[in-house]
């Protein structure tokens, strides 16, 4: 069972076979599928299942914090299932391919004081760009 399965489980997340499709397709690593890649994927594995119920689910995934919506070119919205390990994004500029990094240090503490301008922090988002291997 994938590791998001397991979490919709342990939650006691009512899991139908719309539901599970999608999370199916949203397990692995390095994903971050648009809405409509996940539709044309669990379609190819439930033909019945409609852009609502997709669209629907993915949202009920954010709310519960299992998924996190991620925007790295300000258009589509990409979907991660690697909601409870912090980490960035490193994303090609040619194609847009998108891997999960995970440096090292805690990125709240590397703000020095003097750049916090009295904000108490909570979260960092960063992304990092260069040229995958496939587009050099």
């Amino acid at each position: 069972m994938s590791d998001l399965l397991e979490r919709l489980r342990g939650r006691g997340w009512r899991m139908t076979a719309q539901r599970r499709v999608v999370a199916e397709v949203l397990d692995g690593e390095h994903v971050h599928l648009t809405a409509d890649e996940v539709l044309a994927r669990a379609a190819a594995r439930l033909p019945e299942i409609s852009r609502a119920t997709v669209y629907n689910t993915l949202g009920e995934l954010v709310s519960l914090g299992e998924v996190v919506e991620v925007t790295t070119d300000g258009r589509a919205k990409r979907y991660d299932p690697n909601a409870h390990r912090p980490h960035h994004h490193l994303v090609c500029s040619r194609c847009g391919a998108i891997r999960d990094v995970h440096p090292g240090g805690d990125p709240l503490a590397d703000l020095p004081a003097s750049e916090r301008f009295g904000f108490t922090l909570s979260a960092v988002e960063m992304t990092y760009w260069g040229v995958c291997p496939d587009c050099r």
